[in-house]
């Protein structure tokens, strides 16, 4: 079985290990009620994705 023959350097770790990072989600203004909702999500508040209704007032709102 294979054995590394150095240990790695953290610098070497970190540089590997680079884009392991969390990364917040990306908020736009819904144009229909100027919520906060996630980008290329349907809004939770009035449920417009598109320019088109695609989830009910009841539905949304429950969504929330």
């Amino acid at each position: 079985m294979a054995v590394p023959k150095k240990r790695t350097p953290p610098s070497k770790q970190g540089t590997r290990r680079s884009h392991h990072r969390v990364v917040t989600a990306q908020l736009v203004r819904c144009p229909q009620c100027r919520a906060m909702r996630a980008n290329h999500r349907v809004c939770p508040v009035c449920g417009i994705y598109n320019g088109r209704q695609v989830l009910g007032p009841a539905t949304a709102t429950a969504a929330r």
